[in-house]
């Protein structure tokens, strides 16, 4: 098979992932005439179509589509990991177009950060991608910002680096930790508690958090740093998102595909 015919998919699938309609909606408005490929008329919504190179328009507004996007999100608290969900906003509800408008339908959530947890979210519609760098088996690092309450244990790096075992008897991988402000006691007065950095690469439920509990500690404030080589742009303010650039698309993809590890 070409890479040309790789490449073609079916008008209503494209044009439902660009939020225009359902696929019964999209494939009356092609009955309707509305809607036209290489400047013919194409009446059925069925047919394929290459977005690289054909020209779809929609009642005369020309459509682009990407087969995959990617976006780095830094997720504010408040807001779910999730598709859509029934009380909360999503992180997907942040990803807007120009008109206000979800971008396209197809997008999901490179994995989960907690409600009130802030930082870098992966925000894609490449399964195979999200797919290898959530895989346990090529442990690609995520580096976390945490503020800790209590007072960690003398021999706590040893003990995250030899795997930490959870209340429910589960042992983690080993992590790296680092003590950032172990002799700042503006950060205590300003109830920040200890701030750290730690290195996990596996995502459990709660992890960071079980981890931090397992030593006698509480987490009062996370925040994601990084994901294997895609670090959170620091001018993106909590809620704000931007495309991710070609070289960090390669980038992790070079990630998922030899489980590289920092």
């Amino acid at each position: 098979m070409g890479k040309a015919a790789e490449n073609r998919v079916r008008l209503d699938k494209m044009l439902a992932d660009l939020g225009l309609g359902t696929r019964s909606q999209i494939k009356d408005m092609a009955r309707r005439g509305r809607i036209q490929v290489n400047g013919v008329t194409e009446k059925k919504a069925d047919v394929k179509v290459n977005p690289e190179t054909d020209q779809v328009t929609v009642d005369n507004a020309l459509v682009s589509y990407a087969r995959f996007e990617y976006y780095m999100l830094n997720k504010p608290q408040g807001v779910v990991s999730a598709t859509e969900d029934p009380v909360h906003d999503t992180v997907l509800d942040l990803i807007r177009g120009k008109a206000g408008e979800p971008v396209r339908k197809d997008l999901f959530p490179a994995g989960r950060l907690d409600i009130d947890t802030e930082g870098l979210l992966l925000i894609t519609n490449d399964g195979e991608l999200a797919h290898g760098l959530l895989s346990p088996r090529h442990h690609v690092d995520k580096r976390y910002f945490a503020r800790v309450e209590g007072e960690l244990p003398p021999d706590a790096k040893k003990r995250f680096a030899d795997g930490i075992t959870l209340a429910d008897g589960t042992r983690t991988m080993p992590a790296r930790l680092e003590v950032l402000s172990g002799d700042n006691p503006q950060s205590r007065e300003e109830g920040g508690g200890l701030e750290v950095i730690l290195t996990i690469r596996e995502g459990k439920f709660h992890q960071v958090k079980r981890m931090f509990e397992a030593v006698g500690c509480g987490v009062s404030f996370l925040k994601r740093l990084s994901m294997g080589s895609l670090v959170l742009d620091e001018s993106l303010e909590p809620g704000a998102y931007r495309a991710l650039t070609e070289e960090e698309v390669e980038e992790l993809k070079k990630w998922r595909d030899t489980g590289r590890r920092s």
